[in-house]
């Protein structure tokens, strides 16, 4: 009875102190965000244009209803922002995989029940067939020393950070790419009515012209240029009509909706979105805080960084504690209760087990610096990934600037137009100028209008390209489930997720 006690406390002992050193030490280098020098202002910061402020919901500033509905309907059904939300379902039981292993890795429950016959050759034997039965539990649970199944942890727990910046990031993009689709059906409605327009009036030109040479007034190189220009503008309409077509196309996809869906949104022709005078920015720092992809590679370095902690753990022993615990019995005369669950039969085993790979041959050695230097990738793509936001939200400042004025300028020229080919046309009338100068004036005029229409929809998406560059949008998601409700319960109806779905 003194030596099982004995034996017992020296067994809880040993739990315990290996328990004590398995939270000790942790391998590998502890991650610290990297410095990175921001400038202090954005180069446009003078601009009376830019001021700082919210812009969570940042297509609120063009202060168009559909354009927020089809936002809205994006946020609930798109397909690829629900793929990046599963992923984050993936990354979570990805954890729970890793904080599993802290835990006994291996746990084996068997029973065998056998029949033996030996051989009547065999001497001293009395009996020759007997039944054997056997019914044990057994474990095994490396004690986690130097810290390889924390970092472990650590790096699951970093990729589920970042997946749920991945899904952020998708958010980001579908806003933006949802509003400036938008922008362009806008942009190739005004287009269409532009050009069929100026085609009525071509048309018009064109009988005059006839009228014209049919009195003997006009020759027919007038009719024939009239002709040309027509011919030129209704094909300009026929390829707007199509490009019009297949952004209604990628507009419904983004919606996950098949096309076609969404023409009573956007057939009626209205106004291409305009932004507000002054537009809401923050300073550069901001980068670092708001868009999900730069937060995403630090996540990602962070996740690396645990991972060369795992690989050096592998260059030192591990430290197991192995144990089991059964019922054996055997009977020449088949089995009672009492054989099987007596006491005499019941065996037990507990111990410690060292191994150590020394025979590696740098392997591991190896490993350990392929680990490093992936990390070290991560932390050069998580400076280079700044820059680019940095550059991305300049370029669409100094475009949203000059676009502006390039609208401005361009209205002017259009006004220009406009009373050009009104007086072109009376002069003509008169007799006073030739056909050349009118048929001019509507070149010039086509060409100024849809230039000016263009404008107009590349200063909205230089607004659109700004914010996304200064990654807004994505907070629409909070407070609001990501996971759509449908998806959960098909999920939940094929595998137990327990609460990961919540």
């Amino acid at each position: 009875m003194r030596q099982g006690n004995w034996r017992f406390g020296l067994t809880a002992m040993l739990v315990v102190g290996c328990s004590l050193l398995s939270g000790c030490f942790k391998l590998g280098p502890d991650f610290n965000s990297p410095e990175l020098t921001m400038p202090e202002n954005w180069q446009d910061n003078g601009q009376q244009t830019m001021k700082r402020g919210d812009f969570k919901q940042w297509w609120k500033l063009f202060k168009d209803p559909i354009l927020d509905q089809l936002i809205e309907m994006a946020y609930q059904q798109n397909l690829n922002l629900q793929i990046a939300a599963v992923r984050i379902l993936e990354a979570r039981a990805q954890l729970g995989i890793a904080k599993g292993s802290l835990f006994p890795q291996k746990q084996q429950l068997g029973t065998d029940l056998a029949y033996n016959k030996l051989s009547r050759h065999v001497p001293n034997i009395n009996t020759y067939s007997f039944d054997t039965f056997d019914v044990g539990f057994d474990t095994l649970w490396e004690v986690d020393i130097w810290g390889k199944y924390r970092r472990g942890i650590e790096s699951a727990d970093a990729n589920l950070d970042a997946s749920l910046l991945s899904y952020d990031d998708v958010l980001v993009s579908l806003t933006a790419e949802v509003a400036a689709t938008y922008v362009q059906i806008r942009t190739f409605q005004q287009r269409l009515t532009l050009a069929r327009k100026n085609a009525d009036i071509q048309t018009r030109s064109l009988k005059i012209i006839e009228a014209q040479l049919r009195n003997g007034l006009g020759t027919e190189l007038d009719v024939q240029q009239a002709k040309a220009l027509l011919a030129d503008t209704q094909a300009m309409v026929s390829g707007l009509e199509a490009g019009f077509r297949q952004a209604r196309n990628a507009l419904s996809i983004l919606l996950g909706t098949p096309p076609g869906n969404i023409a009573g949104l956007t057939g009626e022709d209205k106004p291409i979105p305009s932004a507000a005078a002054e537009i809401a920015v923050g300073i550069p720092a901001d980068i670092l805080r708001r868009r999900p992809d730069v937060r995403r590679e630090e996540l990602k370095a962070v996740a690396q960084s645990a991972m060369i902690g795992v690989a050096k753990a592998d260059l030192f022993p591990r430290l197991s504690l192995q144990g089991s615990i059964g019922l054996a019995s055997s009977s020449a005369n088949g089995f009672d209760a009492f054989d099987v669950l007596g006491m005499h039969t019941l065996a037990t085993k507990l111990g410690p087990t060292v191994t150590w790979p020394i025979l590696h041959y740098g392997r591991l050695k190896n490993n350990v610096r392929i680990q490093d230097a992936k990390f070290e990738q991560l932390l050069i793509g998580y400076h280079e990934s700044v820059l680019r936001a940095l550059r991305e939200v300049e370029d669409a400042m100094i475009g949203f600037h000059k676009a502006r004025e390039q609208v401005e300028q361009l209205q002017q020229g259009v006004d220009a137009s406009e009373r050009a080919v009104k007086l072109s046309l009376l002069l003509y009338r008169d007799g006073l100028e030739d056909y050349t100068r009118v048929l001019n004036s509507q070149q010039s005029l086509v060409q100024q209008q849809d230039r000016l229409t263009a404008g107009q929809g590349e200063s909205a998406r230089n607004v659109i390209a700004m914010y996304k560059a200064l990654g807004g949008g994505w907070e629409i998601r909070q407070g609001r489930d990501i996971i759509p409700a449908d998806i959960k319960k098909d999920m939940q109806h094929r595998t137990d997720w327990g609460e990961m779905l919540d």
